[in-house]
């Protein structure tokens, strides 16, 4: 799928760049985001006047390493889809699987399943006491 459900584990909730990084430090790496992007979200194509910074993470359940892999520009609305726990609780998932069929050109049966597989991910990334952070992505900004 070109557009996927990203479900960080419960206890990476709020250990986001933002929070990690000084102001400047997470203005360097999502302007380089947007740069690559070329005003252009990542996922859809679809020309943005403000893109938003998403965080891209690999988990590596047996080391239990959380990896920074990349820092993408996506806009509002592919955002919403691969945060639809959170968009879930805003009371936006109608929207949010109508963008996922758009991009991934499915049918809700296809959506549904996608976020089931996502949930079951999520809940065998739980099983994960403590996630350590490798950050060495970062390396090329700081």
């Amino acid at each position: 799928m070109k557009l996927d459900i990203e479900l960080v584990p419960d206890g990476c909730w709020y250990s986001n760049l933002r929070s990690l990084l000084s102001k400047a430090q997470w203005d360097a790496v999502r302007r380089e985001a947007y740069s690559r992007a070329g005003g252009r979200c990542t996922v859809c194509g679809r020309r943005c006047t403000r893109l938003e910074a998403h965080e891209r993470w690999s988990y590596d359940e047996k080391n239990a390493v959380q990896k920074l892999e990349d820092v993408v520009a996506l806009c509002h609305a592919c955002h919403e889809v691969v945060h639809i726990g959170r968009t879930q609780l805003m009371g936006r998932e109608r929207e949010a699987s109508e963008h996922f069929m758009r991009v991934n050109g499915c049918t809700y049966a296809e959506y549904r399943k996608a976020l089931g597989e996502a949930n079951e991910r999520h809940r065998r990334l739980n099983l994960v006491p403590e996630w350590k952070l490798d950050l060495s992505y970062l390396k090329k900004f700081i």
